[in-house]
C-alpha cells in the first residue's frame, strides 16, 4: 500500500509540475506578445534603440517569435553608422544585426520575412557596411536555391563577381537570368549595363535592342538606346567622324520613336536636341549646320516648357 501511495504521489507531482510549467509558458507567451506590440510601435516610429530593447524583451519571454528576430536585427542595423566603422560600440550594433538576421533565416515562419533577412544580410556585408563580398556569395547562392526564378538575385551576385574581377562568372549569371525570364525587360538592361562597363558597345546595343522587342510600346526602351548612342558618340574620341555620324543617326531614330509614343517625353526631347548638336558639329555645310542648331534650340525650349507644365500640374 505504501508503494502505491508513493507512485501516486510521484504521478501527482509530475502533473502539478506540468500544470505549473504550462502556466509559466502561457505567461511567457503573453509577456512576449505585449513586448512585441510595444516594439512594433517603436519600430514604426523609427525609435530603433527603444524597439531593439523591446524586441529583446519579447524574444527573451518567448523565443518562438521567429519573425521578431528580423526586426530586432534591423533595429540594430538602423543604428549602425558606416562613418563610425571601427568604433567598438558601433561595430557591435552590426554584429548584433547580423546575428539576428541569421536567426530569422532559421526561425522566421513567414517566407517574406525569411527572404528579407537574407537580403539584409547581403546588404550588411556590402561595400557601404562591412565590405566583405566573400560572405555575400554563399547567402546569394542560398537565395537562388530557395527561388531560382527570382532573377534579381542573379544580378546582385553577378555584381559581386564583377566587383571582384570575375567577369566570366558575372556574365554567365546575367545570361542565366535572361534564360530564366526571357520576357523580363530588366534582364536585358542588366546585361547591357554590364557589357557597357566592359567596353563592349556592340553587345550593349544588342541587348537594348532585344529589350525593345519585348516592349515595343515603351518609349523608355527606345530612349535608353538613344542615350547610349549619344554617350558613345559624345565621349569616345577614338571614333571616326563616319562612326560618330552613324551613331548619331541611330540615336535620332530611336528618340523619334520614343517621342512618337510619348510626345511630352522630356528626356527624349532633350536628348534629341543633344544628338542634333552632335550632328551639327559633324556637318560640313554651314547652312545645314545652322538648321540643325536652330532645331536643337527649339527642342530645348520645348522640353523646358513641358517640364514647367508638368511641375505646375504636380
Amino acid at each position: 500500500m505504501r508503494k502505491c501511495w508513493s507512485e501516486a504521489g510521484v504521478l501527482a507531482m509530475v502533473v502539478l509540475l506540468a500544470v505549473v510549467a504550462s502556466g509559466c509558458s502561457q505567461i511567457g507567451v503573453l509577456k512576449g506578445q505585449m513586448a512585441l506590440k510595444d516594439a512594433n510601435q517603436l519600430y514604426q516610429r523609427q525609435d530603433y534603440k527603444g524597439a531593439a530593447a523591446k524586441y529583446e524583451e519579447a524574444i527573451t519571454a518567448n523565443p518562438d517569435l521567429g519573425d521578431a528576430y528580423f526586426y530586432l536585427g534591423n533595429s540594430y542595423d538602423n543604428q549602425y553608422r558606416p562613418a563610425r566603422r571601427g568604433e567598438p560600440e558601433n561595430d557591435q550594433l552590426m554584429d548584433r544585426a547580423i546575428s539576428n538576421y541569421k536567426l530569422a533565416v532559421e526561425r522566421a515562419p513567414t517566407p517574406i520575412v525569411k527572404q528579407r533577412a537574407l537580403q539584409f544580410l547581403v546588404n550588411a556585408y556590402g561595400a557601404d557596411k562591412l565590405n566583405d563580398p566573400s560572405q555575400q556569395e554563399p547567402i546569394l547562392r542560398q537565395m537562388i536555391e530557395m527561388d531560382p526564378t527570382d532573377v534579381a538575385n542573379y544580378s546582385v551576385l553577378a555584381n559581386v563577381y564583377e566587383q571582384s574581377g570575375d567577369y566570366e562568372q558575372a556574365e554567365q549569371l546575367l545570361i542565366k537570368a535572361r534564360e530564366i525570364k526571357p520576357n523580363d525587360p530588366a534582364v536585358y538592361t542588366s546585361l547591357a549595363n554590364f557589357y557597357n562597363r566592359q567596353g563592349d558597345f556592340e553587345k550593349t546595343i544588342a541587348e537594348l535592342n532585344e529589350r525593345i522587342t519585348k516592349e515595343q510600346n515603351n518609349p523608355e526602351a527606345y530612349h535608353l538606346v538613344a542615350a547610349f548612342y549619344w554617350e558613345k558618340a559624345n565621349r569616345d574620341y577614338r571614333l571616326s567622324d563616319a562612326d560618330k555620324a552613324r551613331f548619331v543617326q541611330a540615336g535620332l531614330e530611336a528618340e523619334e520613336k520614343a517621342i512618337q509614343l510619348k510626345n511630352d517625353y522630356v528626356e527624349a526631347i532633350t536628348y534629341k536636341g543633344l544628338l542634333l548638336r552632335l550632328q551639327a558639329n559633324l556637318e560640313k555645310n554651314p547652312e545645314r549646320q545652322r538648321q540643325l542648331l536652330r532645331e536643337a534650340d527649339r527642342l530645348q525650349a520645348q522640353a523646358t516648357e513641358i517640364r514647367k507644365k508638368q511641375q505646375a500640374g504636380a
